[in-house]
């Protein structure tokens, strides 16, 4: 995927009822294409063997005194 551009980023905007200031584009578009790239390096994490997150039950968990 492409970085979002200012003017995609209000088109978007726009398009879920949510209009812009133009002065909020630049910034809207940057903080977009921050949050992509991050979570474009989680999906690249490999969990291997961790189990979902449904199968945690925190009453499970003791804390041995040291």
């Amino acid at each position: 995927m492409s970085e979002l551009t200012p003017g995609e980023a209000a088109r978007l905007a726009a398009r879920a009822g949510l209009p812009l200031a133009a002065v909020r584009h630049t910034d809207v578009a940057a903080v977009a294409n921050h949050i992509h790239s991050v979570v474009t390096v989680l999906r690249d994490l490999d969990f291997g063997d961790t189990p979902p997150a449904s199968t945690y039950r925190a009453e499970e968990v003791r804390h041995v005194a040291g």
